[in-house]
Order: C-alpha cells, then structure tokens, then sequence
C-alpha cells in the first residue's frame, strides 16, 4: 500500500510540474520506446514480458506493475542524492529502489547490477520489431510472425482500369521501394527445427550460446545456422567433434572441409549485419582452426559427446 501511495504521490508531482500533452498514438508510441529502452539495462526474471506489457504505461506505473520481476539478486540500491529516505523508513529496501528507479533521472551510481546484463529477450525482440516497423512497414508481420500484405499484392487485387490486352501477360506497375527490401526480408531469422538427431550437438548450440530458439536452428539469408544468440546479433556454428582423437590426416580434412562451411556461413552473417562465432569442444580444435586462419572468432564451449 505505501509503495502504490509512493508511486500515486511521483506521479502527481510529475502532472503538476510538466504541461499535459495533448493524448497521441504518436505522443504512445514514443513513451512505450523510451520505456522500454530505459528497460533494457535492467535484469529481468521474467525475460522483460511484464516491461512489454506495461510499456506503455508512465515509467513509475510500469515500475510499480514490474518492480517484482526484477532479478533483485543482481541489482543494488544506493541512495547516493539522499533522495528516498523516507521511503526507507516506510518500505524498507524495496522502497528504496522503487523510489530510485522511478526518479526522473537515475543518478550516477544509484543502480548498480551485478554481472553482465543479457538483454531480456521480449525486450529485444519489441525494439526490433519497433525498428523494422519503423524502417520497412510491409516487413514489420514477418518479425511478428504474422501475415503482412506487401504493396505489391494489393496492387495484384485492385481492380483493373484498362480492358487487358488480349494474348499478352498483364503486370501491374510495382511502386518504388529500397532496392535491399528483398534482402532485408531475407535477414529476418527464420527458426527452423534442428538438422539431424545428434542430441549432444542440439543440446550444446541451445544452451552454450544461449540459443534464442531453444530446439531450432536459425536460417538468415538463406544459410541454416546452429543458433542465434539471446540478446544480441550473433549467429553460431557449434562444433562437437571428437577432433582430439583423429589423426593428422582426418585433422586435416576435417579443418579444409569445415573451413569451406565457415566461409559460407560467415559471409551470410556479415551481408545480414550478425556477428559470427564458431563454438569447439577442445581446445586442440580452436587452435586448428585459428592456425588455418588466424582472424576467425573461435570459442571453447567444452560441450563433451
């Protein structure tokens, strides 16, 4: 009740200080990203879902509504601007950062998380589909996975003007457009179930990177990956070999034949904006690797088979 009663009272003082603007789907659309871009930096149990629901509430509402999702073990409080005292008198330390966190703007050091923060992934994926809304609308239902006509399939249901030519195929005009929207579509991850029934492969690629789309695999631009990482654009090749007990020579063929893969992969990743990295079991195999090429982004995931 005292934290509703601390947020009613921000919330009040917020009105008063500021001239109310004029209701907007755009005045919305702003608040909700900015909301969820301040989000972004914080630790969320919940993957961010309770922040994607309430972003389009004022910040301290939403705060309120999400404050118990937090991952609270891994962020602190410091009421370093002596700010929030009476919070702590009438809340405790969860009145303290509640009070921090709704504050206007946070104050150096105020908030201090532990460990490195994965962007939650409902965040993530609402600020991409923001930016391809915004970018490319006709595109923007492929990100949602829901169906999208594109202006040229409206154009293919208006009706005709003109009487058609007889004996002659009839094409209706397409409208400019970005001369990369095709690729651009074509760089959307598409999940995919994983290729073959090697289990301990699977098993490494979901959870070592972290995968985005456990039990899937990633297709961009057009070249099937092992796995999309959370939180960021890095897509992943996942090596478990048992690289240390070949010989020389299957060391070898094997190192020609995965560089042949690599080059390809690599090269979709970069035309499509991803980071790549290819993910080893030993430490024999990264080091295989690097001495075919040096500039390769290897990684020792210790995955056994």
């Amino acid at each position: 009740m005292r934290l509703r009663a601390c947020a009613a009272l921000i919330l009040f003082i917020s009105a008063c200080a500021t001239p109310t603007p004029s209701p907007s789907a755009r005045g919305i659309r702003s608040q909700r990203v900015a909301n969820l871009q301040r989000a972004v930096a914080l630790p969320w149990r919940d993957d961010g879902q309770c922040v994607v629901r309430e972003a389009s509430q004022p910040w301290a509402v939403l705060i309120e509504r999400c404050y118990q999702a937090l991952d609270h073990d891994r962020i602190k409080f410091h009421d370093t601007a002596g700010r929030c005292a009476v919070a702590s008198v009438g809340a405790g330390a969860m009145g303290v950062g509640f009070c921090i966190l709704v504050a206007p703007e946070i104050v150096v050091g105020a908030v201090i998380v532990l460990g490195v923060v994965v962007v939650a992934v409902a965040i993530k994926e609402e600020l991409d589909a923001y930016d391809l809304r915004h970018s490319y609308p006709e595109e923007a239902g492929t990100s949602q996975g829901t169906k999208v006509a594109s202006r040229e399939a409206e154009a293919q249901h208006k009706p005709k003007l003109k009487p058609e030519p007889v004996g002659l195929d009839w094409q209706p005009p397409v409208p400019p457009g970005p001369v990369d929207r095709t690729r651009r579509a074509s760089c959307e991850p598409i999940p995919v179930p994983h290729a073959g029934e090697d289990d301990p492969h699977n098993e490494c690629a979901d959870k070592f990177p972290p995968n985005r789309y456990p039990g899937m695999d990633v297709l961009v631009g057009g070249v099937r990956f092992d796995a999309l990482q959370v939180g960021v654009r890095v897509l992943w090749e996942i090596k478990t070999h048992r690289f240390d007990s070949y010989n020389d020579f299957i060391r070898r063929q094997e190192i020609a034949k995965e560089l042949e893969q690599i080059e390809r992969e690599q090269d979709a990743a970069a035309a499509c904006g991803y980071g790549y990295v290819i993910g080893v079991s030993t430490q024999a195999h990264k080091d295989a690797l690097l001495r075919a090429n040096r500039f390769l982004n290897v990684v020792v995931t210790g995955c056994k088979r």
